[in-house]
């Protein structure tokens, strides 16, 4: 079950949280932009390869930016796809948006305190 998990598309994985089928590719540019500029994100709050790192492709899997670790990645996905979401199609309710970021920021802190940061 982990292998299969880590060893997932970044790009497919978000589109499918968004509702695309993986099959639809006119979108790719622009979710790769979104998923590039969270992970450059995440990297600086100390998630992710020290180094940096972005997606190219649907060839990018998940334990290229998570290595084998699950419960970070749970984290990182959940992320990743609500800051997608909110950039490439931001809800139109307002409290849905508040929503939203009080999740991101829960996950921004969880993630800080697994990484040590706190």
């Amino acid at each position: 079950m982990a292998d299969t998990v880590l060893d997932e598309s970044i790009l497919n994985s978000i589109k499918k949280l968004l509702g695309i089928s993986t099959s639809e590719t006119v979108f790719d540019q622009d979710i790769t932009i979104h998923i590039n500029t969270t992970l450059a994100n995440l990297v600086q709050m100390g998630v992710g390869p020290s180094e940096g790192y972005m997606i190219t492709s649907a060839d990018n899997k998940w334990d290229e930016f998570c290595g084998d670790d699950l419960p970070l990645l749970n984290n990182v996905k959940t992320y990743i796809y609500l800051k997608v979401k909110l950039a490439f199609d931001p809800p139109q309710v307002s409290s849905l948006l508040e929503a939203i970021n009080s999740q991101l920021k829960e996950l921004e802190w969880r993630m800080y305190v697994q990484k040590g940061g706190y």
